[in-house]
Order: structure tokens, then C-alpha cells, then sequence
């Protein structure tokens, strides 16, 4: 009898604390929804994603990917920059861009908003919908045309001129849970001024003659700069093509420049000065020595000539914020070039030309190739001509030469003779700018040989991302201006329409 009462009383016992135990299990688990409790958290997609991030979030957040707490995740569209919050993420930058023939140059939301159905919607001030005259930041290259939206262009301002798409991740695990699975895909690395390679390539500058005496009038070299320098002064790498030699000769009425105009050059942040012009040597061979040394002795950088054949023939590598630049300056013009020990502008010779591209190429670089080509002459009259916008050259085939430095690599190929600015097109795989124009000069007679192109090129990560064409313009103030946004309109269309043929 004893016996079998404390079985019982230990079964009891056992039952109890099985009960006790299993209940205690179970009751954490129901207290933290874990074990059969547990709810995986879920995954709430807002409508303000679109079907390409639903896509990429939905390879992350698999069947087999349980999460503990639930996760938002939304998306929003900002016209500046933001600043961004823990499980915030800078996802895409959209910008605007047309053809690049188009010679509009600026856009802003509301004409976009009303031009057309298939274009960005905006309701209450809200950015709803991206239409297809945006693409992706990572989408742009020189083919295309970026435009200026809402008065910035992004690769000028990086903060502006674009739409910043972000996509935002909210849960209470964000740190531990959330951010390890999206992080690698939506952390994205995207151009900024400190990795972008501004380069801007200016035309023909003469400082002399008329100059001369106007610098006498006036005192101040940085005069004629005036309204240039502070915007090329902001490029990283400023260029110009110098056809004047400094010397105390000078007067108004020799192609030789004032010692006192080096402070025109300084005024717009000049970097690179390419000495192909037929000029250089008009004031002898001293002047020409010496002026290579005066640009020395501000910095300035020199391709295209040099006080021997050998120093001419130099190429002027370029290796600045993870770009690789290899710039080739030759003269194939009226004179100028030097064959020996003597100074001048680096002759052109096709073999040569061909071997040091392909080198170039070979090694990775971006090629640009100047050219000091026979001059297009239409100065008969103070009416508008057209006649050089076609570059057409009396003396030989300037479309077919230009794009025979295409066909043998060069990315881009720029004419840097032309007193008036001529037309441009792709060819291939590069771009071809036949003529840039009078930058400084004291030509005002002639309408064309007033104006020029200002080349501004933005380079990422060793690729060219846009070229964008600015125009200017001086009269007899001789201080040179960017052309107001009719004029450049009206003057690139003019331009545009004067292409080749393919």
C-alpha cells in the first residue's frame, strides 16, 4: 500500500513538473512569438516603388529570407539632393537629356508637366512619375545631350539638375536585420565634383594687334577676361590654342602679343596651351623660346610645339581623378612647324600619328586629337556668311581628314585653325568638333569671327560623360562673353544644320 502511494504521489510529481515545464516552454515562446508562435515579419511593399525596384527587392526578400520584424519600404522623388536618414538610400539620379543635335539646352518640371503625356507628372508639387526624357545617371555618355533643369546642370552643380530617386527601409531590426540584406545592392556610388574631370577646350586666341591697343587704353590684361574668367577658371583643366608669342615688340599691327597679356591667360585659370598655330614664329625664334618659358613659370602646360621638333612632338598625358587623357596637338596648315632644333608646332606625319593613337588606345586612354588645319576663309563681307559652318576647306577634305583620326582611334578630334566656329557631329565611335572659333581675338568686323565654341568635357571614372557646347561672343569691347541662351540656341542650330552628310 505504501508502495504503490508513492508511485502515484511520484507520477503526480513527474506529470507536474512535465506540465509545469512544457507550459513554461510554451509560454515563452507565446510571450516572444517564438517556436510555434513564431510570426515572421512581412515584407510591405508601398506603392510608391516602381516595378524595376519591386524586381530587385524581390530577389532579396526570397521565400527562404524570414525576417523577425516587419520591414516598409518605400520610395520618393526629390529635386534636390537630400540629405539621407539610417535606411535611407540615394538609389538612382535621373536626369534630362534629348539628342545631341537638339539645341534646346535647359528644361524645368512644369514644361515637362505640360508638353506631353509620356513626360514626368507632377501633382501638388509632388513628383509622381518619371517619364522617358529622364535616364539614369549611369545610363549617360556623350551620345546624348544632358540638359539644365530648373536652371542647374548637375554635372556643374551635383545637388541640382536632377531628379534623386530614394528608397527607404523602416523597421525595428533596421540595424541588424535590414540593412545587412540591402545594403550591398542599394549603396551606390555616383559621380561627384570631387571624382568628376571638368576639361574645358577653348579656340584660337591671338592677343595682338587691335588688342594691343585696346590693353593700352585700358592697362588691365585681366580686362578681356572679365566675363570669362570666373566660369573658366572653375574647370579643373582649362585649354586654349595661343598663336601669338610674348615679346616687347609687339605693336598693333604684328601678330605678337604683349608680355602684359599673360595676365589674360592667368585671369581664366589656364592650364593647357597648345602652340599648332601658324603664328607663333612670326615674332622669331627668341619670342618663341621665351614664351614657352613664361608658361612655365605660371603653370601652363604645353602641347602642340616647343622650342625643338623633338619637345613639339610630345603628347601631354593627363592622369587626374581616375581619368587617363592622352592629348596629340598637330599642325597641318600654312606654316608654323618646326623640323628641327628650331621651335615651332608639331608637324603632322600620318605614320607617326597612326603609332602613337594606337599606343594610346592600348593603353586605356581617352584620345583627344587637335588639329591646326588650313583655314576655312569667308571674311569678304560684315554680313553673316555660312560659308566655313559646313568646314569646307578650298585646300583639301577637312571632313574626310577628320575622320580618318576617327577610323584610326581618337575618341574625339577638334579643329583648333577655324577663326569661325564650324560644324560637329559623331562619326563612328568618337566626335568630331571641326572648328572652335576665335576665343580672344581682335577680328569684330566680321560677325563669324566673332563668336567661338567653349568645349566643356566632364569625365567619371575614366569615361566621357557629356561634352556640352558653349558658345561666346565679343564685339568691339573685345572682352569676350558666353552668348545669352536665344543666341546660343539660334547660333547651334545654325551649326547643327550644317553637318555632313554620312
Amino acid at each position: 500500500m505504501v508502495t504503490r502511494r508513492r508511485c502515484k504521489i511520484a507520477l503526480v510529481c513527474i506529470i507536474i513538473f512535465f506540465l509545469t515545464f512544457v507550459g513554461t516552454i510554451f509560454g515563452v515562446q507565446f510571450a516572444t512569438k517564438t517556436g510555434i508562435f513564431y510570426v515572421p515579419g512581412e515584407v510591405i511593399y508601398a506603392e510608391s516603388l516602381n516595378d524595376a525596384e519591386r524586381e530587385v527587392l524581390a530577389e532579396i526578400f526570397t521565400e527562404e529570407v524570414k525576417i523577425d520584424k516587419d520591414v516598409t519600404i518605400s520610395a520618393s522623388y526629390y529635386l534636390e539632393k537630400p540629405a539621407l536618414n539610417p535606411g535611407e538610400f540615394l538609389y538612382d539620379i535621373l536626369v534630362p537629356v534629348t539628342d545631341f543635335y537638339g539645341t534646346e539646352t535647359e528644361t524645368d518640371i512644369a514644361i515637362l508637366n505640360t508638353a506631353s503625356s509620356s513626360f514626368t507628372t507632377v501633382i501638388d508639387g509632388e513628383i509622381e512619375r518619371v517619364g522617358d526624357d529622364f535616364i539614369s545617371l549611369s545610363e549617360l555618355d556623350a551620345t546624348k545631350k544632358l540638359l539644365t533643369l530648373d536652371g542647374k546642370y548637375y554635372l556643374d552643380d551635383f545637388s541640382g539638375g536632377a531628379i534623386f530617386r530614394v528608397v527607404k527601409f523602416e523597421s525595428e531590426k533596421l540595424e541588424t536585420e535590414i540593412l545587412p540584406l540591402v545594403s550591398e545592392e542599394f549603396t551606390k556610388t555616383w559621380p561627384e565634383k570631387e571624382t568628376v574631370l571638368t576639361f574645358a577646350q577653348t579656340g584660337v586666341t591671338a592677343l595682338s594687334r587691335g588688342m594691343h591697343t585696346k590693353l593700352n587704353q585700358v592697362g588691365n590684361a585681366e580686362y578681356f577676361a572679365e566675363h570669362l574668367a570666373e566660369y573658366l577658371s572653375g574647370f579643373d583643366l582649362t585649354h586654349t590654342s595661343n598663336e601669338a608669342s610674348f615679346t616687347s615688340a609687339a605693336n598693333s599691327k604684328n601678330i605678337c602679343s604683349d608680355p602684359r597679356f599673360i595676365g589674360t591667360l592667368t585671369a581664366i585659370g589656364l592650364d593647357i596651351v597648345e602652340l599648332t598655330g601658324n603664328h607663333n614664329l612670326d615674332c622669331g625664334d627668341a619670342a618663341a623660346k621665351s614664351t614657352i618659358d613664361i608658361y612655365g613659370e605660371n603653370g601652363i602646360l604645353v602641347v602642340g610645339g616647343g622650342k625643338t621638333a623633338t619637345e613639339a612632338a610630345k603628347a601631354l598625358e593627363i592622369s587626374e581623378k581616375g581619368t587617363r587623357i592622352s592629348m596629340f596637338a598637330y599642325n597641318l596648315s600654312t606654316g608654323g612647324s618646326t623640323y628641327d632644333n628650331t621651335p615651332g608646332a608639331n608637324q603632322y606625319y600620318e605614320e607617326k600619328a597612326a603609332a602613337e593613337i594606337k599606343t594610346a588606345k592600348e593603353r586605356g586612354d581617352f584620345v583627344i586629337v587637335d588639329v591646326q588645319y588650313y583655314e576655312c576663309n569667308a571674311y569678304d563681307s560684315k554680313v553673316e556668311k555660312t560659308t566655313c559652318d559646313y568646314a569646307d576647306s578650298a585646300a583639301g577634305d577637312q571632313v574626310g581628314f577628320f575622320r580618318h583620326l576617327v577610323d584610326l582611334g581618337a575618341d574625339i578630334v577638334v579643329g583648333t585653325s577655324a577663326h569661325q566656329p564650324q560644324t560637329f557631329e559623331l562619326y563612328g565611335n568618337g566626335a568630331i568638333y571641326y572648328g572652335l572659333g576665335n576665343l580672344f581675338f581682335d577680328q569684330v568686323w566680321w560677325p563669324g569671327t566673332t563668336r567661338s565654341l567653349i568645349l566643356a568635357h566632364y569625365f567619371y571614372d575614366g569615361k566621357l560623360l557629356q561634352t556640352k557646347i558653349v558658345p561666346t561672343v565679343y564685339d568691339d569691347s573685345m572682352q569676350t562673353k558666353l552668348m545669352d541662351e536665344e543666341g546660343a540656341a539660334w547660333f547651334l542650330k545654325r551649326l547643327v544644320d550644317a553637318r555632313p552628310e554620312k
